[in-house]
Protein backbone atom coordinates (compact mmCIF):
# COMPACT_ATOMS: atom_id res chain seq x y z
CA UNK A 1 0.00 0.00 0.00
CA UNK A 2 1.03 3.31 -1.50
CA UNK A 3 0.66 6.31 1.29
CA UNK A 4 1.03 10.17 0.20
CA UNK A 5 -0.25 12.99 1.67
CA UNK A 6 -3.91 13.05 0.21
CA UNK A 7 -4.45 9.50 2.20
CA UNK A 8 -2.29 9.41 5.09
CA UNK A 9 -5.03 11.06 7.46
CA UNK A 10 -6.93 7.76 6.75
CA UNK A 11 -4.39 5.65 6.61
CA UNK A 12 -3.26 6.93 10.45
CA UNK A 13 -5.54 5.60 12.76
CA UNK A 14 -5.43 2.37 10.96
CA UNK A 15 -1.37 2.21 11.23
CA UNK A 16 -1.62 3.50 14.96
CA UNK A 17 -3.35 0.70 15.45
CA UNK A 18 -1.89 -1.62 14.30
CA UNK A 19 1.78 -0.54 15.71
CA UNK A 20 0.29 -0.83 19.05
CA UNK A 21 -0.99 -4.71 18.95
CA UNK A 22 2.02 -5.39 16.57
CA UNK A 23 4.86 -7.90 17.72
CA UNK A 24 7.56 -5.93 16.04
CA UNK A 25 7.76 -3.52 13.01
CA UNK A 26 10.23 -3.76 9.77
CA UNK A 27 11.45 -0.47 8.88
CA UNK A 28 13.48 0.33 5.78
CA UNK A 29 14.27 4.20 4.53
CA UNK A 30 14.98 5.50 1.05
CA UNK A 31 16.91 8.67 0.68
CA UNK A 32 17.61 11.30 -2.17
CA UNK A 33 21.48 10.51 -1.48
CA UNK A 34 23.46 8.55 0.57
CA UNK A 35 27.11 10.39 1.70
CA UNK A 36 28.81 13.24 0.29
CA UNK A 37 31.33 13.23 -2.44
CA UNK A 38 34.27 14.03 0.37
CA UNK A 39 37.78 13.70 0.00
CA UNK A 40 40.81 13.22 2.06
CA UNK A 41 40.16 13.21 5.63
CA UNK A 42 36.39 13.40 5.71
CA UNK A 43 35.88 10.33 4.20
CA UNK A 44 35.08 7.50 6.42
CA UNK A 45 37.90 4.89 7.05
CA UNK A 46 38.51 1.87 8.79
CA UNK A 47 41.05 3.44 11.09
CA UNK A 48 37.85 5.40 11.82
CA UNK A 49 36.71 5.20 15.79
CA UNK A 50 33.17 5.43 16.24
CA UNK A 51 32.49 9.03 17.43
CA UNK A 52 35.03 10.00 14.07
CA UNK A 53 32.83 7.93 11.96
CA UNK A 54 29.43 9.39 13.59
CA UNK A 55 30.51 13.16 13.16
CA UNK A 56 31.59 12.44 9.22
CA UNK A 57 28.67 10.45 8.46
CA UNK A 58 26.51 13.64 9.99
CA UNK A 59 27.43 15.87 7.17
CA UNK A 60 26.00 13.71 4.98
CA UNK A 61 22.68 13.60 6.91
CA UNK A 62 22.31 16.80 7.13
CA UNK A 63 22.69 17.21 3.61
CA UNK A 64 20.48 14.40 2.03
CA UNK A 65 16.37 13.80 2.87
CA UNK A 66 14.45 11.14 3.25
CA UNK A 67 11.86 10.24 0.42
CA UNK A 68 10.35 7.23 1.29
CA UNK A 69 9.72 5.39 4.56
CA UNK A 70 8.87 1.35 4.49
CA UNK A 71 6.88 -0.16 7.22
CA UNK A 72 6.34 -3.97 7.71
CA UNK A 73 4.01 -4.55 10.87
CA UNK A 74 4.18 -8.04 12.06
CA UNK A 75 1.93 -9.84 14.63
CA UNK A 76 1.37 -13.29 15.42
CA UNK A 77 -2.30 -14.54 14.68
CA UNK A 78 -4.36 -15.36 18.00
CA UNK A 79 -5.34 -19.21 17.81
CA UNK A 80 -2.91 -20.56 14.86
CA UNK A 81 1.01 -21.69 16.18
CA UNK A 82 3.65 -19.86 14.82
CA UNK A 83 1.75 -17.82 11.76
CA UNK A 84 2.56 -14.04 11.54
CA UNK A 85 0.39 -12.00 9.18
CA UNK A 86 2.40 -8.27 7.85
CA UNK A 87 0.47 -5.23 7.00
CA UNK A 88 2.86 -3.41 4.80
CA UNK A 89 3.44 0.25 3.46
CA UNK A 90 4.98 3.33 2.03
CA UNK A 91 5.25 6.51 2.97
CA UNK A 92 6.05 8.86 0.53
CA UNK A 93 7.41 11.76 2.20
CA UNK A 94 8.71 15.77 1.34
CA UNK A 95 10.44 18.25 3.65
CA UNK A 96 7.23 20.83 5.20
CA UNK A 97 7.23 24.70 3.96
CA UNK A 98 5.40 26.84 5.76
CA UNK A 99 6.21 30.82 6.98
CA UNK A 100 9.78 30.61 7.09
CA UNK A 101 10.83 27.67 7.29
CA UNK A 102 12.14 26.02 3.92
CA UNK A 103 14.51 23.19 4.21
CA UNK A 104 17.18 22.42 1.34
CA UNK A 105 18.52 19.40 0.75
CA UNK A 106 20.48 17.85 -2.65
CA UNK A 107 19.98 14.65 -5.02
CA UNK A 108 23.09 12.39 -5.56
CA UNK A 109 23.29 11.18 -8.91
CA UNK A 110 23.93 7.82 -8.64
CA UNK A 111 21.34 7.47 -5.84
CA UNK A 112 18.34 9.14 -7.73
CA UNK A 113 19.47 6.60 -10.95
CA UNK A 114 19.56 3.21 -8.28
CA UNK A 115 16.03 4.16 -7.24
CA UNK A 116 14.85 5.03 -10.94
CA UNK A 117 16.11 1.40 -11.95
CA UNK A 118 13.83 -0.12 -9.25
CA UNK A 119 10.58 2.15 -10.24
CA UNK A 120 10.73 4.81 -7.64
CA UNK A 121 7.79 7.00 -8.18
CA UNK A 122 9.16 10.37 -8.06
CA UNK A 123 5.84 12.17 -9.10
CA UNK A 124 4.97 11.11 -5.68
CA UNK A 125 7.52 12.09 -3.78
CA UNK A 126 7.49 15.72 -5.10
CA UNK A 127 3.66 16.39 -5.28
CA UNK A 128 2.20 14.42 -2.97
CA UNK A 129 4.89 13.68 -0.30
CA UNK A 130 3.33 14.03 3.39
CA UNK A 131 5.30 16.67 4.69
CA UNK A 132 7.22 16.48 8.47
CA UNK A 133 9.14 18.03 10.65
CA UNK A 134 11.37 17.48 13.68
CA UNK A 135 10.82 19.01 17.14
CA UNK A 136 13.36 22.05 17.01
CA UNK A 137 11.34 23.20 13.38
CA UNK A 138 7.91 22.76 15.40
CA UNK A 139 8.88 24.98 18.01
CA UNK A 140 10.10 27.35 16.01
CA UNK A 141 6.69 26.95 13.99
CA UNK A 142 4.91 27.40 17.30
CA UNK A 143 7.02 30.49 18.46
CA UNK A 144 5.66 32.50 14.50
CA UNK A 145 2.32 31.63 15.03
CA UNK A 146 2.22 32.93 18.77
CA UNK A 147 4.01 36.57 17.73
CA UNK A 148 1.87 36.36 14.31
CA UNK A 149 5.13 36.13 12.67
CA UNK A 150 4.32 33.42 9.63
CA UNK A 151 2.59 33.81 5.97
CA UNK A 152 1.43 31.63 2.98
CA UNK A 153 4.63 30.47 1.08
CA UNK A 154 3.31 27.94 -1.66
CA UNK A 155 1.04 25.49 -0.53
CA UNK A 156 -1.51 26.34 -1.32
CA UNK A 157 -0.77 29.11 -3.48
CA UNK A 158 -2.89 32.31 -2.84
CA UNK A 159 -5.46 32.09 -5.22
CA UNK A 160 -6.52 29.03 -3.12
CA UNK A 161 -6.72 30.83 -0.17
CA UNK A 162 -8.75 33.44 -1.78
CA UNK A 163 -10.98 30.43 -3.08
CA UNK A 164 -11.58 29.71 0.11
CA UNK A 165 -12.14 32.56 2.70
CA UNK A 166 -14.69 34.05 -0.34
CA UNK A 167 -16.26 30.13 0.08
CA UNK A 168 -16.41 30.44 3.88
CA UNK A 169 -17.62 34.38 4.03
CA UNK A 170 -20.56 33.40 1.63
CA UNK A 171 -21.29 30.41 3.81
CA UNK A 172 -20.95 33.05 6.95
CA UNK A 173 -23.42 35.57 5.73
CA UNK A 174 -26.22 32.82 6.46
CA UNK A 175 -24.64 30.81 9.20
CA UNK A 176 -26.31 30.68 12.78
CA UNK A 177 -24.10 30.73 15.86
CA UNK A 178 -23.30 26.80 16.27
CA UNK A 179 -23.31 26.10 12.48
CA UNK A 180 -20.46 24.26 11.24
CA UNK A 181 -19.30 23.61 7.46
CA UNK A 182 -16.44 20.93 6.09
CA UNK A 183 -13.95 21.99 3.15
CA UNK A 184 -13.45 19.03 0.87
CA UNK A 185 -9.77 18.33 -0.33
CA UNK A 186 -7.76 19.72 2.11
CA UNK A 187 -5.47 17.90 4.37
CA UNK A 188 -2.28 17.21 6.50
CA UNK A 189 -0.42 20.44 7.05
CA UNK A 190 -2.26 22.42 4.05
CA UNK A 191 -5.51 22.33 6.17
CA UNK A 192 -3.06 23.60 9.21
CA UNK A 193 -2.09 26.56 6.71
CA UNK A 194 -5.72 27.16 5.76
CA UNK A 195 -6.43 27.28 9.68
CA UNK A 196 -4.47 30.15 10.34
CA UNK A 197 -5.11 31.87 7.33
CA UNK A 198 -9.09 31.76 8.30
CA UNK A 199 -8.63 32.41 11.56
CA UNK A 200 -6.75 35.94 10.76
CA UNK A 201 -9.27 36.53 8.16
CA UNK A 202 -12.09 35.93 9.74
CA UNK A 203 -11.41 36.40 13.43
CA UNK A 204 -15.31 35.12 14.18
CA UNK A 205 -15.10 31.82 13.32
CA UNK A 206 -13.26 28.80 14.77
CA UNK A 207 -11.87 26.12 13.16
CA UNK A 208 -10.39 22.48 14.13
CA UNK A 209 -9.23 19.34 12.49
CA UNK A 210 -11.30 16.60 12.79
CA UNK A 211 -9.38 13.50 14.15
CA UNK A 212 -10.05 10.90 11.73
CA UNK A 213 7.30 -2.50 20.43
CA UNK A 214 10.81 -3.34 18.92
CA UNK A 215 12.50 -1.48 15.55
CA UNK A 216 14.03 -4.23 13.19
CA UNK A 217 16.12 -3.33 10.03
CA UNK A 218 18.53 -4.58 7.93
CA UNK A 219 22.20 -2.59 7.92
CA UNK A 220 20.00 0.33 9.44
CA UNK A 221 22.56 2.84 11.10
CA UNK A 222 22.26 5.25 8.08
CA UNK A 223 17.84 4.61 8.70
CA UNK A 224 18.23 5.79 12.63
CA UNK A 225 20.57 9.04 11.77
CA UNK A 226 18.02 10.03 9.64
CA UNK A 227 15.34 9.47 12.18
CA UNK A 228 16.93 11.60 14.67
CA UNK A 229 17.66 14.43 11.84
CA UNK A 230 14.06 14.56 10.16
CA UNK A 231 12.03 13.19 12.80
CA UNK A 232 13.38 13.89 16.38
CA UNK A 233 16.05 16.21 16.28
CA UNK A 234 19.02 17.70 14.61
CA UNK A 235 21.75 15.44 14.90
CA UNK A 236 23.92 16.37 18.23
CA UNK A 237 27.72 17.03 17.93
CA UNK A 238 28.32 14.55 20.78
CA UNK A 239 28.44 10.46 19.65
CA UNK A 240 27.19 9.78 22.99
CA UNK A 241 24.18 11.79 23.03
CA UNK A 242 23.41 10.77 20.09
CA UNK A 243 23.50 6.89 21.40
CA UNK A 244 21.42 7.96 24.21
CA UNK A 245 18.65 9.70 22.22
CA UNK A 246 18.57 6.87 20.08
CA UNK A 247 18.13 4.10 22.91
CA UNK A 248 15.46 6.74 24.94
CA UNK A 249 13.59 6.45 21.39
CA UNK A 250 13.62 2.78 20.63
CA UNK A 251 14.61 0.61 23.49
CA UNK A 252 14.84 -2.19 21.57
CA UNK A 253 16.34 -2.54 17.80
CA UNK A 254 17.59 -5.52 16.02
CA UNK A 255 19.82 -5.63 12.96
CA UNK A 256 19.41 -8.63 10.73
CA UNK A 257 22.69 -7.64 8.92
CA UNK A 258 24.56 -8.15 12.73
CA UNK A 259 22.24 -10.94 13.42
CA UNK A 260 22.65 -13.03 9.88
CA UNK A 261 26.78 -12.03 9.61
CA UNK A 262 27.37 -14.66 12.61
CA UNK A 263 24.99 -17.14 11.69
CA UNK A 264 25.98 -17.36 8.03
CA UNK A 265 29.74 -18.49 8.92
CA UNK A 266 28.36 -21.37 11.27
CA UNK A 267 25.75 -22.78 8.55
CA UNK A 268 27.88 -22.41 5.58
CA UNK A 269 25.75 -20.34 3.82
CA UNK A 270 26.96 -19.23 0.21
CA UNK A 271 27.91 -15.46 0.52
CA UNK A 272 25.08 -12.78 -0.30
CA UNK A 273 25.76 -9.11 -1.34
CA UNK A 274 22.08 -7.61 -0.09
CA UNK A 275 19.15 -8.15 2.10
CA UNK A 276 17.33 -9.65 -1.12
CA UNK A 277 19.38 -13.14 -1.31
CA UNK A 278 19.56 -13.40 2.54
CA UNK A 279 15.86 -13.54 2.57
CA UNK A 280 16.00 -16.17 -0.35
CA UNK A 281 19.50 -18.22 1.23
CA UNK A 282 16.88 -18.52 4.44
CA UNK A 283 13.28 -18.99 2.06
CA UNK A 284 15.39 -22.27 0.20
CA UNK A 285 15.75 -26.01 0.99
CA UNK A 286 19.45 -24.60 2.24
CA UNK A 287 17.97 -23.83 5.37
CA UNK A 288 17.55 -27.05 7.06
CA UNK A 289 14.51 -25.24 9.33
CA UNK A 290 12.64 -24.18 6.12
CA UNK A 291 9.65 -26.61 6.35
CA UNK A 292 9.08 -25.88 10.33
CA UNK A 293 9.74 -22.40 10.79
CA UNK A 294 7.17 -19.68 11.01
CA UNK A 295 4.35 -18.81 8.23
CA UNK A 296 4.16 -15.13 6.92
CA UNK A 297 0.93 -14.20 5.01
CA UNK A 298 0.28 -10.65 3.98
CA UNK A 299 -2.50 -8.17 4.82
CA UNK A 300 -5.41 -8.27 2.41
CA UNK A 301 -4.97 -4.63 1.86
CA UNK A 302 -1.25 -5.63 1.14
CA UNK A 303 -1.03 -8.30 -1.38
CA UNK A 304 1.12 -7.00 -4.03
CA UNK A 305 4.30 -8.90 -2.30
CA UNK A 306 3.02 -12.00 -2.65
CA UNK A 307 3.94 -12.96 -6.06
CA UNK A 308 5.95 -9.40 -6.63
CA UNK A 309 9.13 -8.65 -5.97
CA UNK A 310 10.27 -4.89 -5.55
CA UNK A 311 13.54 -4.69 -4.18
CA UNK A 312 14.63 -1.52 -2.78
CA UNK A 313 10.94 -0.20 -2.35
CA UNK A 314 10.75 0.92 1.02
CA UNK A 315 7.43 -1.63 2.15
CA UNK A 316 9.47 -4.71 0.49
CA UNK A 317 12.46 -3.84 2.13
CA UNK A 318 11.06 -3.43 5.18
CA UNK A 319 8.89 -6.90 5.30
CA UNK A 320 11.96 -9.03 4.07
CA UNK A 321 13.32 -7.62 7.20
CA UNK A 322 10.69 -9.03 9.60
CA UNK A 323 10.53 -12.13 7.27
CA UNK A 324 14.46 -12.62 7.81
CA UNK A 325 13.97 -11.73 11.84
CA UNK A 326 11.63 -14.35 12.21
CA UNK A 327 13.52 -17.28 10.11
CA UNK A 328 16.94 -16.93 11.82
CA UNK A 329 15.00 -16.71 14.98
CA UNK A 330 13.77 -20.16 14.49
CA UNK A 331 17.15 -21.44 12.77
CA UNK A 332 18.74 -20.00 16.33
CA UNK A 333 16.13 -21.39 18.33
CA UNK A 334 16.47 -25.11 16.83
CA UNK A 335 20.21 -24.93 17.53
CA UNK A 336 19.44 -24.05 21.05
CA UNK A 337 17.12 -26.68 21.28
CA UNK A 338 19.06 -29.49 19.00
CA UNK A 339 15.59 -30.93 18.01
CA UNK A 340 13.43 -29.62 14.44
CA UNK A 341 10.71 -29.12 14.60
CA UNK A 342 11.04 -27.20 17.85
CA UNK A 343 7.77 -27.48 19.93
CA UNK A 344 5.48 -24.49 20.78
CA UNK A 345 7.69 -21.52 19.04
CA UNK A 346 6.72 -17.94 20.00
CA UNK A 347 7.89 -14.70 19.78
CA UNK A 348 8.49 -14.17 23.27
CA UNK A 349 11.09 -17.34 22.44
CA UNK A 350 12.64 -15.67 19.53
CA UNK A 351 13.36 -12.71 21.38
CA UNK A 352 15.32 -14.60 23.97
CA UNK A 353 17.41 -15.99 21.80
CA UNK A 354 18.14 -13.35 20.14
CA UNK A 355 19.19 -11.27 22.68
CA UNK A 356 22.60 -11.29 22.10
CA UNK A 357 21.90 -9.56 19.22
CA UNK A 358 19.38 -6.58 20.67
CA UNK A 359 20.54 -3.03 20.44
CA UNK A 360 24.18 -3.84 18.31
CA UNK A 361 23.57 -2.45 14.86
CA UNK A 362 26.29 -3.16 11.49
CA UNK A 363 28.85 -0.53 11.07
CA UNK A 364 29.94 0.19 7.60
CA UNK A 365 33.60 0.98 7.39
CA UNK A 366 34.87 1.97 10.63
CA UNK A 367 37.41 0.53 13.01
CA UNK A 368 34.47 -1.13 14.75
CA UNK A 369 32.53 -3.89 13.37
CA UNK A 370 29.04 -2.56 15.01
CA UNK A 371 27.53 0.49 17.67
CA UNK A 372 25.76 -1.28 20.77
CA UNK A 373 23.02 1.58 21.63
CA UNK A 374 22.66 0.53 25.49
CA UNK A 375 25.68 0.41 26.96
CA UNK A 376 30.10 0.92 25.70
CA UNK A 377 30.81 0.25 22.10
CA UNK A 378 32.66 -3.12 22.12
CA UNK A 379 36.65 -3.04 20.88
CA UNK A 380 37.82 -3.60 18.02
CA UNK A 381 38.11 -6.95 15.96
CA UNK A 382 39.58 -5.93 12.83
CA UNK A 383 42.94 -7.34 11.67
CA UNK A 384 45.84 -5.70 13.01
CA UNK A 385 47.40 -2.22 11.28
CA UNK A 386 50.43 -2.90 9.21
CA UNK A 387 52.68 -0.44 8.66
CA UNK A 388 54.64 0.34 4.86
CA UNK A 389 57.80 1.93 4.97
CA UNK A 390 59.09 3.40 1.12
CA UNK A 391 62.26 3.47 -0.74
CA UNK A 392 63.10 4.89 -3.51
CA UNK A 393 59.19 6.50 -4.53
CA UNK A 394 59.54 10.02 -3.50
CA UNK A 395 56.75 12.04 -3.57
CA UNK A 396 54.36 8.94 -3.02
CA UNK A 397 50.74 9.76 -2.11
CA UNK A 398 47.79 7.39 -0.30
CA UNK A 399 46.46 7.30 -3.90
CA UNK A 400 49.37 5.96 -5.58
CA UNK A 401 49.82 3.36 -2.25
CA UNK A 402 46.20 2.18 -2.42
CA UNK A 403 46.15 1.73 -5.97
CA UNK A 404 49.78 0.00 -5.59
CA UNK A 405 48.05 -2.74 -4.02
CA UNK A 406 44.29 -3.01 -5.25
CA UNK A 407 44.66 -5.81 -7.17
CA UNK A 408 45.84 -8.31 -4.42
CA UNK A 409 43.97 -6.64 -1.67
CA UNK A 410 42.04 -3.54 -0.83
CA UNK A 411 43.44 -1.25 1.99
CA UNK A 412 42.20 1.94 3.82
CA UNK A 413 45.59 4.07 3.65
CA UNK A 414 46.64 6.70 5.84
CA UNK A 415 50.09 8.39 5.76
CA UNK A 416 51.87 8.18 8.90
CA UNK A 417 55.24 10.12 7.92
CA UNK A 418 56.77 11.25 4.64
CA UNK A 419 58.02 7.57 3.44
CA UNK A 420 55.40 5.42 5.71
CA UNK A 421 51.76 4.59 5.82
CA UNK A 422 49.44 2.53 7.72
CA UNK A 423 47.12 -0.47 6.34
CA UNK A 424 44.63 -1.83 7.34
CA UNK A 425 41.59 -3.85 6.00
CA UNK A 426 38.35 -5.59 7.17
CA UNK A 427 40.18 -9.34 5.75
CA UNK A 428 42.18 -10.81 7.97
CA UNK A 429 43.01 -13.21 5.32
CA UNK A 430 44.39 -9.93 3.05
CA UNK A 431 46.37 -9.08 6.10
CA UNK A 432 48.39 -12.28 6.27
CA UNK A 433 48.58 -12.38 2.19
CA UNK A 434 50.51 -9.17 1.33
CA UNK A 435 52.63 -9.43 4.51
CA UNK A 436 53.60 -13.15 3.13
CA UNK A 437 53.68 -11.26 -0.96
CA UNK A 438 56.00 -8.46 0.27
CA UNK A 439 58.52 -10.32 2.56
CA UNK A 440 61.73 -9.17 1.74
CA UNK A 441 60.87 -6.77 -0.92
CA UNK A 442 63.45 -4.54 -1.55
CA UNK A 443 61.61 -1.05 -2.09
CA UNK A 444 58.31 -1.83 -0.32
CA UNK A 445 58.98 -2.95 3.56
CA UNK A 446 55.47 -4.38 4.92
CA UNK A 447 55.01 -5.46 8.86
CA UNK A 448 52.71 -5.16 11.82
CA UNK A 449 52.63 -2.04 13.37
CA UNK A 450 53.33 -1.54 16.77
CA UNK A 451 52.48 1.76 18.25
CA UNK A 452 55.58 2.32 20.74
CA UNK A 453 57.38 1.12 18.12
CA UNK A 454 56.84 3.36 15.02
CA UNK A 455 54.76 6.20 16.43
CA UNK A 456 56.30 9.37 15.48
CA UNK A 457 54.63 10.64 18.52
CA UNK A 458 56.50 8.42 20.73
CA UNK A 459 59.82 8.67 18.47
CA UNK A 460 59.73 12.55 19.34
CA UNK A 461 59.22 12.08 23.24
CA UNK A 462 61.86 9.10 23.33
CA UNK A 463 64.20 11.85 21.28
CA UNK A 464 63.71 15.06 23.59
CA UNK A 465 64.34 12.33 26.73
CA UNK A 466 67.30 11.17 25.05
CA UNK A 467 68.78 14.50 24.41
CA UNK A 468 67.66 15.50 28.08
CA UNK A 469 69.46 12.55 29.42
CA UNK A 470 72.24 13.37 27.79
CA UNK A 471 72.87 16.76 29.00
CA UNK A 472 72.13 15.80 32.15
CA UNK A 473 74.90 13.00 32.02
CA UNK A 474 76.98 15.52 30.88
CA UNK A 475 76.57 17.99 33.57
CA UNK A 476 77.16 15.62 35.67
CA UNK A 477 80.14 14.37 34.22
CA UNK A 478 81.90 17.83 34.25
CA UNK A 479 80.69 18.99 36.97
CA UNK A 480 82.15 16.15 38.86
CA UNK A 481 85.42 16.90 37.15
CA UNK A 482 85.48 20.81 38.32
CA UNK A 483 86.96 22.26 41.12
Amino acid sequence: MDVGADEFEESLPLLQELVQEADFVGLDIEFTGLRSNLSGPQQISLFDLPSEWYLKTRQSIQQFTVCQIGLSVFSAIEGEANKYIAHSCNFFLFPTTFGILDSEFSFQASSVQFLNQYGFNYNKFLKNGIPYMNEEQEKKIRHDILTGNWRVRSSPDKDQIKAVIDKVTRWLDLAKEGDWMTLPGIAGFQAFEVQLVLRQALPDIWTVLKDEGPLVGHNMMMDLLHLHEKFFRPLPESYDQFKQNIHSLFPVLIDTKNVTKDIWKEMNFPRVSNLSEVYEVLDSDLNPTKNSGPEIVHASRCEKYVKTKCPHEAAYDAFLCGSVLLKVAHLLLQKIHGIDPVPESSFPQYLDVLAPYVNQVNLIRAGVPKINFSGPDYPSIRPPILILSIKRWPGVSEQQVYHKFQNLCKFDVRRLTRSQFLLLTNKFKDARNVLKEYRGHPTLCISLYRYWRHSPDVNCVLQVCGIVTAWALLAFIFGRSGP
